[in-house]
């Protein structure tokens, strides 16, 4: 396999873009399947959408990886889902990814989750072009959409084709470089007929490729030249400057519909022609001994291996660890060394993945994405040939937002509970399993409604446990509103040694409050408090943050400044400075007027122009804000910030209020003061729970 020829990309998209859509034409064209089935299907289902759960609810939950051969190029391609409760596994995949496929709908334009997968495009810098699907739906207008993939993304958008007809009378495009078209004809739109651009939309296509060659010559100046001396502009040129341009982030446009079998085809060509290799991506890993030091990576099969462990899943036959391999190469039985843990382990089985099916290899080398089998391992481990050769930067995994208490309803299956929650909290770092100190409940916590109960429905098909449910709990936050002066001694005499510590300083509220805000600055001069002493002061404030003696949730938004204090010579400690920070702000914070902070979430609301009033009268007696309400082609689309308290249940209260036609999604946009009626509901509830249990 030759390097160039190698791509290793992710389909990305807002929730119903038509991503596994496009998946299925691709596997199908490329050869790999030889029936197209449909996501809501009578059939199988569709090949990415593995698990029963996807095939029913018709929606992707977790990413599938697959490779195929197109036209001598070698694909690596990974499907991920749309909604932003299984956002990790669109993280985790664009991490090990060189280049990307942003699908859009023709319709719905730049949507929410479009917004989410931009930004973690640009994260990881992963070069992308993008496709806008569903050419054949009532209100397509792929032009609205390429001025908003300029607008609302700040991307260099800018049309490689141009359609033929629109909605029903969607034929196909014209390729905009060559000045051809393309209609797809045959059962499947395998047949592809390449003609002369139709008379009636010549002088449109001639615009369009102007507009283009312009966008373009801001990446070359050799095609800058030829078009201002109006000279013709050879077709190798248009290629390596669209390739270049890519590269430094500009975004050519494709269209088609996949659900028609239209489009597909150039959209494969663009994938091989455009995006880049393992060889085009600059990769660094870090030095375990100096994190500053940056390791170059080079995608070379006979250097020493380097590779990332992005993804686990747990099946019956063992763990199956994805693996992106950035340099060398690995062997069926070769032994390899998990940077974190120090672990040397043996890869047991390679195997290349198809979906839920699996070929076996022997080796794999720079530039590969493969399955391995026999370890044990986290997401977003490293491993390299050498103990402390390199370690790869991890990926970034956002903080639950909702979390409920699960019991199973027969007592004898909490084992094969616990087992499940372990191996799912393993697969998926954003469901996080804990319990609960004072009820000894278990409580689960993850990205949203959609995300948990997607999870309880996988434990009692996969392990037969039937499930009890708590209500959900919102994770709010305290934090201070008024800064306060403290001055707190510690003073212990019993038998033997005492314990003496003394601090003064200031706690104050922080400007910007964000999901772990603490800040601690030391003021101290003069050696009134020895320099030993401090961090254990630092620590003691931080360690007493994860319950506030507001209502028990975590702290942020506090700076403490340590400005004076005391010591003894015999009876000051470490411990009795950490005890001493722990005692002030006990005592201190209730006196700076804390308040409890809820998490508000980013809310996109897609709903029939008819509905709009009601929709948006439900929205504002949630407490929601609204940001915007426009309507597009009769469709509503309303986005608003809500309180995550008041969206439990939201799915079903929209269905019932939209006759089942309003869909929408949410995410975390901050954290603001819950109003002060509200506040003091929680703290009294918190109040009782605690008498309760005394």
């Amino acid at each position: 396999m030759k390097l160039e020829k190698v791509r290793n990309i992710g389909i990305s998209a807002h929730i119903d873009s038509g991503k596994t859509t496009l998946s299925e034409r691709i596997l199908f064209y490329a050869g790999r399947i030889h029936k197209i089935e449909d996501v809501r299907g009578d059939g199988d289902g569709a090949t990415m959408d593995h698990m029963e759960l996807e095939k029913e609810r018709g929606i992707t939950i977790t990413s599938a990886a697959t490779s195929l051969q197109w036209k001598d190029h070698h694909i690596n391609l990974i499907d991920t889902p749309g909604h932003v409760d299984f956002t990790v596994e669109v993280e985790r995949s664009l991490r090990v990814l060189d280049g990307a496929v942003l699908v859009l709908c023709s319709v719905g334009g730049v949507q929410s989750q479009s917004i989410t997968v931009d930004r973690q495009m640009k994260r990881y810098q992963v070069p992308r072009i993008a496709f806008i699907n569903k050419m054949d739906r009532t209100g397509a207008n792929p032009f609205r959409v390429t001025q908003q993939l300029r607008e609302k993304l700040g991307a260099e958008a800018f049309p490689m084709q141009y359609p033929i007809g629109a909605e029903d009378h969607f034929e196909g495009v014209v390729d905009l470089v060559e000045m051809k078209s393309y209609r797809f004809s045959g059962t499947e739109g395998q047949d592809i007929i390449v003609g002369e651009v139709p008379e009636n939309i010549a002088d449109e296509c001639a615009e369009a490729r102007v507009q283009m060659l312009d966008a373009l010559s801001m990446y070359s100046d050799e095609m800058m030249e030829l078009l201002l001396s109006e000279e013709e502009v050879p077709l190798p040129l248009i290629y390596k400057v669209t390739r270049d341009a890519v590269l430094a982030g500009a975004t050519p446009v494709f269209m088609g519909s996949a659900f028609k079998n239209k489009g597909v085809q150039p959209l494969l060509d663009a994938v091989n022609r455009y995006l880049p290799s393992p060889l085009d991506r600059e990769i660094h890993g870090n030095d375990p001994s100096d994190e500053t030091v940056k390791i170059a990576l080079k995608p070379d099969p006979k250097e020493k291996f380097v590779g990332m462990a992005f993804k686990i899943v747990d099946d019956p036959f063992g763990q199956l660890t994805f693996m992106r391999i950035y340099q060398g190469t690995i062997e069926k039985g070769g032994t390899y060394v998990n940077q974190r843990t120090g672990r040397s382990e043996r890869f047991s089985r390679i195997v290349r993945m198809h979906s839920n099916k699996r070929e076996e290899v022997d080796k794999a080398s720079a530039g590969d994405i493969v399955a391995v089998m026999g370890i044990d391992s986290a997401s977003g481990d490293t491993y390299c040939l050498d103990r402390d050769q390199c370690t790869l930067e991890s990926m970034f995994v956002p903080d639950p937002v909702i979390k409920i208490a699960v019991n199973p309803k027969v007592r004898g299956d909490g084992d094969k509970m616990s087992k499940a929650l372990q191996r799912f909290r393993k697969e998926d770092p954003t469901f996080r399993v804990f319990t609960d100190d004072e009820t000894n409940e278990i409580l689960i916590s993850g990205m949203g409604e959609l995300h948990l109960e997607v999870y309880i429905e996988r434990i009692r098909r996969e392990y037969g446990v039937e499930i009890e449910v708590g209500a959900p709990k919102v994770s709010y936050r305290e934090s201070p509103t008024k800064e306060v002066a403290f001055n707190y001694k510690h003073k212990k005499q019993t038998g033997g040694s005492g314990q003496y510590a003394h601090i003064v300083g200031k706690l104050s509220p922080l400007e910007s409050i964000s999901e772990d805000s603490f800040e601690f600055e030391d003021h101290v001069v003069g050696g009134r408090i020895p320099k030993q002493y401090i961090p254990a002061v630092e620590k003691g404030f931080r360690d007493i943050l994860g319950k506030g003696p507001l209502a028990e949730y975590p702290v942020v938004g506090t700076k403490i400044d340590l400005e004076d204090g005391s010591y003894h010579d015999v009876d000051s400690s470490e411990k009795a400075f950490y005890t001493a920070a722990q005692g002030c702000f006990r005592e201190y914070f209730k006196q700076a007027a804390p308040k409890l902070l809820e998490p508000i979430m980013n809310m996109e609301i897609e709903v029939p122009e008819a509905f709009q009033g009601t929709v948006v009268g439900d929205v504002i007696r949630r407490r929601g804000l609204m940001n915007s309400n426009d309507v597009i082609e009769g469709t509503c689309v309303i986005k608003a910030e809500v309180p995550l308290a008041e969206t439990f249940g939201y799915a079903t209260d929209l269905r019932s209020m939209t006759q089942g036609q309003g869909t929408f999604t949410m995410e975390l946009a901050t954290y603001r003061q819950t109003p002060s009626n509200i506040q003091e509901e929680i703290v009294e509830m918190k109040r009782k729970e605690r008498e309760a249990k005394k």
